[in-house]
């Protein structure tokens, strides 16, 4: 695809640059462009499908085509939305802010309209509800841009698309909160039969499920993985965000779930190795630098973790995205993701996982969302705590989050 070799080669000229910058703004909106744009330019041509290849565990291949291409739509769409979504000073940024805002929506016609070349599969299988759900959060991450300016035509697709996912049944575990944020986003979009009971019980059964510290189990059991940072915390936060005044229940557990997120961004702060690594451990780790989900979410909603700087957490993030984005052969020659953490390591694969599940490590790049004189963006770089830590620096200590 001449898009992804264009941008490619692109990238390789100027990340260098960008990397020794002090601009580190510059070489996060490279990263979200190389990610974003082979999907979005070939969902507009209706040629999703015809281009990005499908990279699975040996044998699966069919399978897993059923369900890749809204894995990818959707997962893109939660980490650029709220980037989409805020207009920014910079007359440069602002002209690619417009295009790419132009491009999503484009995009979700493709994606729902059912005779597209590329309409997407939400009612065959278990796995629509997960990617459906991405969706339904960078809608409303990005409302304003992606959802009030489309038309009635296409937003009457995707809210037929979206609700067609309620014949799916949510395994006992995270998927609960897919379901939830579905009805969340129609509750949000007006939809009058938007249903309470799939946010309740989700809500409940994760405090059922809470087991201290910032962490839930991913359903009764306690898995040593990223489930917290790549569903559990950030959907918990969107969903009591938009829907804790709705009910006096939900009221009450706002503050639990926003300490609980906090708490969980300093842990995650704190796993940055000083040269940009973190622990690999536990399921779904081709999700690279989307492993920091929660961390990013909590800088976008301007939460930082206890007695750490937005440009602690900025440089750390910094490092995460790349050691794992800019390792040789994390691409494509055309510019799609290759399953692995740092480079091409298809061994890292489950059956469930597939090029278009990789997408999640957008989510990384949602503090693109504040604006750029944003402290964030414009504070001296200073060492996370890790590379402060083994610097043989003074650092603070690190206290439990007590119920």
């Amino acid at each position: 695809m001449a898009i992804g070799i264009k941008l490619h080669r692109r990238y390789e000229t100027l990340r260098h640059e960008t990397l020794e910058s002090p601009d580190r703004r510059k070489y996060w909106l490279f990263q979200l462009e190389r990610l974003a744009l082979p999907i979005l330019e070939s969902l507009v041509e209706e040629k999703l499908k015809e281009r990005m290849p499908v990279e699975t565990v040996p044998g699966y291949e069919e399978e897993r085509a059923l369900y890749t291409h809204l894995e990818a739509f959707g997962r893109l769409l939660c980490g650029i939305a709220p980037w989409i979504s805020q207009e920014h000073i910079n007359q440069e940024e602002e002209q690619r802010r417009q295009y790419y805002a132009h491009l999503c929506r484009k995009a979700l016609d493709s994606a729902t309209n059912t005779n597209s070349a590329d309409f997407m599969n939400f009612t065959e299988g278990g796995q629509p509800i997960v990617d459906a759900a991405f969706l339904a959060q960078g809608l409303l991450r990005g409302k304003g841009e992606l959802w009030d300016k489309l038309d009635s035509r296409v937003k009457n697709q995707v809210i037929q698309c979206l609700k067609s996912t309620r014949s799916r049944k949510p395994n006992p575990s995270n998927w609960l909160l897919f379901s939830a944020i579905i009805e969340v986003f129609l509750y949000v979009a007006g939809e009058e039969d938007w249903d309470p009971m799939r946010i309740d019980y989700a809500l409940l059964q994760h405090e059922q499920w809470y087991v201290g510290d910032g962490a839930y189990g991913d359903g009764a059991d306690f898995h040593w993985d990223y489930y917290n940072s790549f569903v559990i915390s950030p959907m918990l936060v969107d969903i009591i965000e938009q829907m804790h005044s709705k009910a006096p229940e939900w009221e009450i557990l706002y503050e639990p779930i926003m300490a609980r997120a906090r708490r969980y961004g300093g842990v995650l702060e704190r796993l940055v190795a000083p040269d940009g690594s973190f622990p690999i451990m536990g399921r779904s780790m081709p999700y690279r630098c989307g492993a920091f989900h929660a961390l990013a979410q909590s800088v976008l909603l301007e939460r930082w973790p206890q007695h750490v700087e937005p440009a602690q957490v900025r440089e750390a993030l910094t490092a995460v995205i790349n050691r794992t984005l800019d390792a040789p052969e994390t691409f494509t020659t055309d510019g799609w993701l290759r399953i692995g953490l740092c480079g091409s390591q298809p061994q890292l694969a489950e059956q469930y996982l597939s090029t278009g599940s990789l997408y999640l490590c957008s989510a990384v790049l949602l503090p693109l969302g504040l604006p750029e004189q944003h402290p964030f963006w414009q504070q001296q770089a200073i060492p996370w705590t890790s590379a402060a830590g083994w610097s043989g620096a003074s650092i603070p200590l690190d206290k439990a989050l007590k119920n």
